[in-house]
């Protein structure tokens, strides 16, 4: 019998870890190569684990809640011609067997229980008992509100009677009355210690009450008789903070540019049905813009840029972001990781793949990481345009309005005349602490041009 350990992948750059979220698999059940095993959570995206052998689930190394680090193994599957189920759950022969090497191997676990406890003594909360939370349960408890001591009061439905996710966030939906998230400050200003002066101790009697009178005049919400509290979600939750901080992060500044996409949609129209009938997928406007925004991003590579302190990176790869909405109404943003090198078919192939996995919420943590422009299409809701919020840490985005028949006026060879056109705005939103409006407005016009003069010949 041979086993073989599955371990937490790595998940992009900046993730290290993420939380155990679920177990779709027990032990002892039967498991093929590619099917997911387990759920994990970051702060980027939710995603399944699969697994990358044919067996039989022989160990859970880690229960729900449990934070996994990078390359650690999550669980032992049991692999070759001669699985058996049974072996799973009857192992005395064994034992029997290597009696002393399992002396040793109780030994070195006790030692390990012994400097694990050493080591997970400070994630024990300083509550009325000495019960464990895991850092998800301690991370939502402090964005709910809820103190220690009636986080101690929560019944646990998890192993040895844990408080899990889904026990906190029952009682946060159930909308029990929460404590407030921080106590006053006058609980932690400690007494002043030698004072020289009875000035300085008023001084910091007056500090004091200034800083609980500011939390005392905190405006509360106001709830009426029948309305419904609906508690934001985790990941709702992460994007009202990301857009926040880039609300306070970026001098915002936008402009907009009115496009002639009336030979893209003709285009589109002739070849749509071809290419589904060919490929067996739709043929959205989508690959069109995100192919002539990776050409304007070539032509203009400081607008594939970010900012950190004081500095400018100047990226090499275009990675363009695609905001996609989700079913329960967030956004997600995968990216197109080299956008500019793929050509038309390439990118309306990717395109399709991830906004599929992204409503399926089947979206792997590094599809959402990396990206160095975004492009969002607030046409696909009936807006005309939009003022995006750039995603941080870059330093454009660019909102794709509805696309309308107008009448407009164009030029021929006998003069002016008014016909009926297929027009849309791009809105441009980019950062100017470092994009002044020359190089911002000369990135849409270019992306326009690139719409504008569409082969209508063209091959996919």
């Amino acid at each position: 019998m041979s086993k073989f350990e599955l371990k937490l992948p790595r998940m992009g750059e900046s993730v290290a870890e993420a939380t155990l979220t679920s177990w779709l698999k027990e032990v002892g059940d039967t498991i093929e190569m590619d099917e997911a095993i387990f759920e994990i959570a970051t702060d980027k995206v939710d995603s399944e684990v699969p697994s990358e052998v044919d067996g039989i689930l022989l160990e859970k190394c880690y229960n729900v809640d449990d934070v996994v680090k990078v390359g650690q193994t999550v669980a032992i599957i049991q692999v070759g011609d001669d699985v058996d189920v049974s072996e799973t759950s009857n192992t005395q022969n064994d034992v029997v067997e290597e009696e002393p090497v399992l002396e040793e191997m109780v030994s070195a676990a006790e030692s390990a229980v012994v400097h694990a406890k050493a080591e997970t003594s400070s994630v024990h909360v300083n509550g009325s008992s000495d019960r464990f939370y895991s850092p998800l349960v301690k991370n939502i408890a402090k964005e709910e509100g809820i103190s220690f001591e009636v986080l101690d009061q929560i019944a646990g439905t998890g192993k040895d009677g844990r408080v899990t996710k889904d026990d906190i966030l029952s009682y946060v939906k159930n909308g029990v009355n929460k404590p407030v998230a921080k106590e006053v400050a006058s609980k932690t200003v400690q007494p002043v210690q030698n004072v020289e002066s009875s000035e300085d101790a008023s001084q910091e009697k007056v500090k004091e009450e200034t800083t609980n009178t500011a939390v005392a005049e905190k405006p509360k919400m106001q709830v009426s008789r029948g309305d419904e509290v609906i508690p934001m979600t985790r990941m709702g939750k992460l994007i009202a903070k990301h857009m926040t901080d880039s609300v306070s992060t970026s001098a915002h500044v936008q402009s907009f540019i009115e496009v002639d996409v009336t030979n893209i949609v003709k285009w589109r129209n002739k070849i749509k049905d071809g290419f589904f009938k060919r490929e067996g997928e739709k043929f959205t406007f989508t690959p069109i813009f995100m192919e002539a925004v990776a050409k304007a991003l070539k032509k203009y590579p400081m607008m594939n840029i970010s900012v950190e302190g004081d500095t400018v990176v100047k990226k090499k790869n275009i990675n363009i972001g695609m905001a996609a909405a989700l079913p329960d109404g967030n956004l997600i943003v995968p990216v197109i990781k080299n956008a500019d090198q793929l050509n038309l078919m390439g990118i309306a192939k990717v395109v399709n793949d991830l906004a599929d996995r992204s409503r399926n919420n089947a979206l792997k943590p590094d599809e959402v990481q990396g990206g160095t422009y975004t492009v969002t299409n607030v046409g696909t809701f009936g807006s005309v345009f939009g003022t995006p919020i750039i995603n941080q840490p870059q330093v454009g985005i660019m909102a794709l309005g509805a696309i309308r028949k107008i009448p407009s006026v164009i030029e021929t060879s006998e003069g002016d005349v008014i016909a009926i056109r297929s027009k849309m705005y791009l809105s441009h939103s980019y950062d100017h602490r470092v994009v002044n409006g020359a190089l911002g407005s000369m990135f849409a016009k270019a992306v326009a041009d690139y719409l504008e003069g569409w082969d209508v010949n063209r091959e996919v």
